[in-house]
């Protein structure tokens, strides 16, 4: 079947066709460096520690104070109920997270040792007083 054109329209069909398929292999292209740029991460993959765990790397650097001490790496992990080679692998070598749970249980960790900081440290606007001692 054959269709009579007007011999203007069929090289604008023409220039159409190839307008199509220099969009295509732009889309093409286009898709193929997106894909490069950003590495397929499986639905439901765990994350690990780097660049794209910013709330992890600021939980981990508030953490590193309270495992200067002799045995507190062995107690967080009693705490958190891994061995206390996982905790090296958290905050050491970062080659790994917690599941959410043991999050969330060193968040309020955290919390705790900073409300005992707090309790613990006098007042800097209050001095020492002795009531009733001579001078």
């Amino acid at each position: 079947m054959s269709t009579n054109l007007h011999p203007r329209l069929g090289a604008l069909f023409d220039l159409a066709a190839i307008l199509e398929e220099a969009a295509r292999e732009m889309t093409k292209a286009a898709r193929k460096r997106a894909n490069e740029r950003r590495p397929r991460v499986r639905r439901g993959a765990t994350l690990r520690p780097g660049g794209d765990t910013p709330l992890w790397n600021a939980l981990a650097e508030l953490s590193r104070p309270l495992l200067q001490r002799r045995g507190a790496r062995a107690i967080l992990a009693r705490e958190l109920g891994v061995h206390r080679a996982r905790v090296g692998e958290y905050f050491d070598k970062q080659s790994a997270m917690p599941d959410a749970e043991r999050a969330l249980r060193l968040v309020v960790l955290l919390a705790r040792a900073a409300r005992r900081e707090t309790k613990s440290a006098p007042p800097a606007n209050v001095r020492n007083t002795n009531i009733g001692a001579e001078p």
